[in-house]
């Protein structure tokens, strides 16, 4: 192994470890992916878990200025192709390799930099939000498992569109109580939390219901080597999904709800006999 490859192999180790620091259940899904696939998919989430960290944990920091050292590391990254940085230079290597768009990136950085000065949404706002933040994640992910495949990449673009929209509505329901108490954020459009009620929370749950069923036209269009894991992913997210719609409104504003870790290996056993006796 030559010097630059231990390098890599340092890097994306350092990626595997922020994504199992901060996340089982990404970790478990990524687990059960191809294994061509992992690398790179725990590289882009370590990069997208460290720019969220600007601007959702350093509150004792000058925030707008390490996002924007951050932004600014991500292009030398990439136009080097080498970062000491190793979460960086773990999502450089992936870049390259999948030929992401910048437009994805700069996408997804001008959403992280929203959170640095904007505390509520109009819906245009909100939509052009969660593209950033979560459905260009998507297609970054969808860019590794198409493996270069520019058609097939366009034909499942849609679908991983809404995959990540509706993941990442399910966190902002999950999440609503810290992000007002603690970040004064409110992300659904033209939300007063203050009156939070059945109606307002049923609303919601029917866009997130309309994203799942769309995504999961795409799920079944993917290669077996990637459909199970994002299969798990998407059973994972319903399972929390169904528990936060079988709550009251005001419980979602007292607790941050969650699939403990015994019911998410289970949900993994029983997409597993699903994969693979085609019962999807």
């Amino acid at each position: 192994m030559n010097q630059k490859a231990l390098f890599d192999d340092v890097s994306i180790s350092c990626s595997r470890k922020t994504t199992h620091a901060y996340s089982t259940s990404f970790s478990l899904g990524i687990r059960t992916l191809g294994k061509q696939f992992r690398d790179p998919v725990y590289a882009v989430y370590g990069f997208v878990r460290f720019a969220d960290e600007i601007v959702d944990t350093f509150h004792d920091y000058d925030k707008p200025t390490l996002m924007a050292r951050f932004r600014e590391d991500t292009v030398r990254a990439i136009e080097d192709k080498i970062s000491l940085n190793p979460i960086l230079n773990s999502f450089q290597k992936a870049y390259h390799q999948f030929n992401f768009d910048w437009e994805l990136v700069d996408t997804f950085l001008k959403s992280m930099e929203m959170d640095l000065d904007k505390n509520s949404y109009d819906r245009y706002g909100y939509e052009t939000y969660i593209l950033g933040s979560a459905e260009v994640v998507g297609l970054m992910c969808l860019k590794i498992f198409t493996s270069g495949d520019t058609s097939e990449y366009e034909r499942l673009k849609p679908y991983a569109m809404r995959l990540g929209a509706a993941f990442q509505k399910i966190n902002f329901l999950r999440d609503i109580k810290a992000d007002y108490e603690t970040l004064g954020r409110a992300y659904f459009p033209e939300l007063d939390l203050r009156n939070f009620d059945e109606a307002t929370k049923r609303k919601i749950e029917s866009e997130i219901a309309e994203d799942f069923q769309e995504a999961y036209k795409g799920i079944l269009m993917l290669d077996k080597d990637a459909r199970f894991g994002v299969y798990v992913a998407y059973t994972y997210y319903v399972r929390l999904f169904q528990k936060i719609k079988s709550l009251p409104s005001n419980r979602i504003m007292e607790e941050r709800i969650r699939i403990p870790n015994q019911k998410k290996f289970a949900l993994i056993l029983k997409s597993y006999v699903q994969h693979n006796l085609n019962l999807l």
